[in-house]
């Protein structure tokens, strides 16, 4: 424990914010810090190692249960490589899925706002589709 520092300096030296730094210590992510005799929150220099860890692996778009598991993984090392690889590799699909996803949202504008005839409202596709896929939603729920 050989850096001693405040978490303000350590989210000036990590680029995490401090009530983050809270959540994160909150959710068991970030080990407890120390405290000094006034109760100030104390960080170590493996503290700020786990919180760079944390935050690029958040940065990555990694859910908290996925950081977690990487965390432990990281602190048993021996196994690691093949389990953090599933880990990865099933947040890839994961991106890829949402990617595929938001490129069919695209394709649905598109089509949508090159549709759109006039300057008149009750010409327009895309207020008349709009309208339709909220009656559509409505139903859905009604029945």
């Amino acid at each position: 424990m050989s850096l001693d520092v405040s978490i303000g300096q350590l989210s000036k030296q990590t680029g995490c914010k401090i009530p983050t730094i809270r959540w994160y210590e909150a959710q068991g992510l970030l080990p407890p810090a120390g405290r000094t005799a006034g109760n100030q929150r104390r960080y170590s220099d493996q503290h700020v190692r786990v919180l760079r860890f944390i935050c690029h692996t958040r940065s990555l778009g990694f859910d908290l249960d996925a950081v977690r598991q990487l965390l432990q993984l990281s602190a048993r090392g021996k196994d690691a490589p093949h389990t953090a690889d599933d880990i990865a590799k099933q947040h890839l699909a994961s991106v890829r899925e949402r990617i595929r996803k938001l490129q069919q949202l695209e394709h649905d504008l598109e089509h949508l706002i090159n549709s759109c005839e006039g300057d008149v409202a009750h010409e327009c596709r895309v207020l008349s589709a709009l309208g339709e896929g909220a009656a559509q939603s409505a139903d859905a729920l009604a029945g």
